[in-house]
C-alpha cells in the first residue's frame, strides 16, 4: 500500500494520548470526597494534572517525570500508567511504554484509549499481528457505542492487516475510512491498491476510475488502473501506462514503473524511451539499469545492452537473473566464451535455474562443444520436464550429433507439449527426408508449412516430398510456393522442372531448367567477386594501390552490381586523387544497395 497518511503514528499516539488524560484527570480528581483523599492521592492528582500541564506545551520529559511520579504514589491507578506508557512510546521508549499500557489494560480492560495506545505502539515496532488484536477490540468497542475511530486508527489498523496478508479485511477497514471521506482521491486510490493486491480486479477498478474522476492529472491512478486493465486482460493498459508517464516526466519512480510494465506487456518500443529516461534520474538503480537492459537486449542493441547488465552486476554481484542476462547477451553477440564464466556464476548460486541451464547449453552450441550443450540441455529438462522448447533444443543438439534416434523421441515430445509450433514438426520432416521416409515426412511439413507458411525452404522440400510420393500436382504447387519466397533459389527451379517431365510439360520444364543455370552461374560469378573483392581490399590495406584497382575491377567484371567491389574502387580512386571517378563508383555502390542482384 502507498505510504500517504492523515496522520503520523507518532502524532496519532500524542492524539490518542491527550484525549485519554483529559478524560482520565476528571476521573481521578474526584474518584474520592476531597475531605476522604489521603495525602498520596492528593499528590498524585497534583502531579498528574503537572503531566497534563507539560504535554499542553509540549514539554514531553517533564510529562513523563509528573506521570512516573503518579504511578509511584498510586500503583493501583490505571490511568498513570496509561498516560505514562502513552508518553515513553512518545518518546521512542518503546518496550517500557508497552509495558505501562499492558498494566493500565490489566487494571481496566475497557480502557479503549490504552488499546489504541498499545495498538500503534506494537505497529511502531514493526509487529502488526501483535497490535491487530488491540484494533480489533477497540473497533468492537466503537461499534457497540456507536462512535467513530479517528482516521488514524482506522488507517494504521488496515496497514497492519495488510502488513500481515489480511488484505481483504483491510481493504473492508480502509474504505470505512475512504465513506468518510468520498472526496480525498488519494484515500480512494489506496483502497484501489488494497483491492489491487487482494486480487479485487473490479473493485480496484472502480476505486482508481473514481480517483481519475476527480483528478485527470493522477499519474499513480493511471499507473494503477493500467496494471488492474492488464490484469483483467483488458483493453487500454497501455494507454495508461503511457499518461502517467506523461503526466509525470520528472518522476523517475512512475517512469520506471509504467516503463517495466510496458516491457512485460511486449511494448519494447514504448517502453524504451521511459526506461532510458528513469536510467537518466536514477542512474545508480540496479532496477533501472537492468529493465533498460532487458529491453534492449530483446531489441538486439547488445552493444548499448551489455555495459548496462554490466553496471547493473556491479551493484548487485550475486543477482542470478543479471548474471544469466548478461552471460546470455554475450553468446548473443558471438562471444560466447566471455558469457559462459557468467552463466556459471548464476548456476553455482542457483542450480536448479532451468533458463541458466538452457543458455549455458546455447554457448556451448555456439563453442560447438555440442556434448556439453547436451549435458546442460539434460539438466535443463530434469528441472523442467514439461517444457516443449527445452525438449526442441535437446532434439536439435542430437541431430547436430547426427543422432536421429535420440532426436527424435525429444523432437515429438515438444510437438506433442506445443502443438502449435512449426520447429519440431519441421525437423521430424527433415529427419524423415533425410532417411528416405517419405510418407512420413509429408505430415510433418504439411503441419509445419501449415503453422509457418512463410518458409520457402521448406515448400521446397514439401514439394520434393509430394514429388517422391507421386503427387504431382501437389508438387507443383509447393515448388512454385518456394519459387515465390526464394526466387534466387536454384534448387526450387530444377525440382520444378523434373516434376514438369513427369507432368508432359517439357517446354515449362525446360524454361525452369534455364532459370536454374542462369542462377547458378551469378551465383559462382558472385562467389568470384567476393573472392576478387577481398583480394582487392587486402591490397587497399597494404597500400598496393594499383593491384587493388585491378582486383576490384576483376571483381565488377564476375558482377558487376557487387556493392563492395564498387566502394573499393572509389577508395583506389580517392586516394589517387580522381575525385571525378571516385564520385561515380561511390555513385554505382549505392544504386547496387538499393538494387541487389537476385541471388
Amino acid at each position: 500500500m502507498q505510504c500517504h497518511a492523515l496522520h503520523s503514528l507518532a502524532a496519532m499516539l500524542f492524539f490518542v494520548l491527550l484525549r485519554r488524560i483529559l478524560l482520565s484527570s476528571l476521573v481521578l480528581a474526584a474518584a474520592l470526597p476531597a475531605c476522604a483523599q489521603s495525602a498520596s492521592l492528593r499528590q498524585a492528582d497534583v502531579a498528574y494534572r503537572a503531566g497534563l500541564a507539560a504535554l499542553s506545551r509540549g514539554d514531553l520529559h517533564a510529562a513523563q517525570s509528573s506521570f512516573a511520579e503518579v504511578v509511584r504514589l498510586d500503583p493501583a491507578a490505571e490511568q498513570g500508567h496509561s498516560a505514562l506508557g502513552a508518553v515513553l512510546v512518545r518518546l521512542g521508549q518503546l518496550p517500557d511504554g508497552i509495558r505501562e499500557l499492558n498494566l493500565a489494560l490489566r487494571a481496566n480492560p475497557n480502557d479503549h484509549s490504552a488499546q489504541e495506545n498499545l495498538a500503534l505502539a506494537y505497529q511502531q515496532t514493526g509487529n502488526p499481528a501483535r497490535a491487530i488484536p488491540y484494533f480489533r477490540a477497540d473497533l468492537a468497542a466503537a461499534r457497540v457505542a456507536r462512535r467513530s475511530l479517528p482516521d488514524g486508527i482506522l488507517e494504521s489498523y488496515s496497514r497492519a492487516l495488510a502488513a500481515t496478508g489480511q488484505l481483504s479485511p483491510a481493504a473492508s477497514v480502509f474504505a470505512q475510512l475512504v465513506r468518510a471521506h468520498p472526496t480525498d482521491a488519494h484515500l480512494q486510490d489506496e483502497l484501489g491498491t488494497l483491492y489491487a493486491l487482494s486480487h479485487n480486479w473490479p473493485a480496484a477498478e472502480i476505486a482508481f476510475r473514481a480517483v481519475i474522476a476527480r483528478q485527470p492529472d493522477n499519474a499513480l491512478a493511471h499507473l494503477h488502473l493500467g496494471s488492474v486493465l492488464a490484469a483483467r486482460q483488458q483493453p487500454g493498459a497501455a494507454a495508461e501506462w503511457l499518461e502517467a508517464a506523461r503526466l509525470a516526466p520528472d518522476n523517475a519512480a512512475i517512469q520506471l514503473q509504467a516503463g517495466s510494465a510496458l516491457a512485460r506487456a511486449g511494448a519494447d518500443a514504448q517502453a524504451l524511451p521511459l526506461l532510458q529516461r528513469a536510467h537518466t534520474m536514477l542512474p545508480q538503480s540496479a532496477q533501472a539499469t537492468l529493465q533498460l537492459a532487458l529491453v534492449l537486449q530483446r531489441q538486439n542493441q547488445l552493444a548499448a545492452a551489455i555495459p548496462l547488465f554490466e553496471s547493473a552486476l556491479a551493484q548487485t554481484p550475486n543477482d542470478p537473473d543479471t548474471l544469466v542476462n548478461l552471460g546470455m547477451a554475450y553468446t548473443q553477440q558471438q562471444q560466447a566464451k566471455l558469457g559462459i564464466p557468467y552463466l556459471r556464476r548464476a548456476l553455482a548460486l542457483n542450480p536448479k535455474n532451468p533458463m541458466a541451464h538452457q543458455n549455458l547449453a546455447a554457448a556451448f552450441i555456439q563453442l560447438n562443444q555440442v556434448d556439453d550443450a547436451v549435458a546442460e540441455m539434460k539438466a535443463a529438462l530434469a528441472l523442467d520436464p514439461r517444457s516443449p522448447q527445452l525438449h526442441y533444443n535437446l532434439g536439435l543438439a542430437y541431430k547436430m550429433q547426427d543422432n536421429a534416434t535420440a532426436a527424435i523421441p525429444e523432437l515429438t515430445a515438444a510437438e506433442k507439449l506445443n502443438p502449435d509450433a512449426w520447429e519440431p514438426a519441421y525437423v521430424l520432416g527433415l529427419l524423415d527426408l533425410q532417411e528416405g521416409r517419405y510418407a512420413e515426412a509429408e505430415p510433418q511439413l504439411e503441419h509445419a508449412m501449415k503453422v509457418h507458411p512463410d518458409n520457402g525452404e521448406g515448400w521446397s522440400m514439401l514439394g520434393s516430398v509430394y514429388s517422391k510420393l507421386g503427387k504431382l500436382p501437389q508438387a507443383q504447387a509447393a515448388l512454385e510456393r518456394a519459387i515465390q519466397q526464394m526466387p534466387a533459389q536454384s534448387d526450387a527451379h530444377l525440382l520444378l522442372a523434373t516434376v514438369y517431365m513427369e507432368e508432359k510439360k517439357p517446354d515449362l520444364a525446360i524454361a525452369q531448367r534455364k532459370l536454374a543455370a542462369n542462377l547458378m552461374r551469378n551465383h559462382m560469378n558472385e562467389q568470384r567477386a567476393e573472392v576478387a573483392t577481398h583480394s582487392g581490399q587486402s591490397l587497399l590495406v597494404a597500400g598496393k594501390l594499383d593491384a587493388a584497382a585491378v582486383e576490384f575491377h576483376n571483381a565488377i567484371g564476375f558482377d558487376s552490381s557487387y556493392a563492395d567491389a564498387h566502394r573499393g574502387l572509389a577508395t583506389v580512386y580517392q586516394r589517387q586523387g580522381k575525385m571525378t571517378e571516385a564520385a561515380i563508383e561511390n555513385s554505382l555502390a549505392a544504386k547496387a544497395k538499393l538494387n541487389p542482384p537476385l541471388n
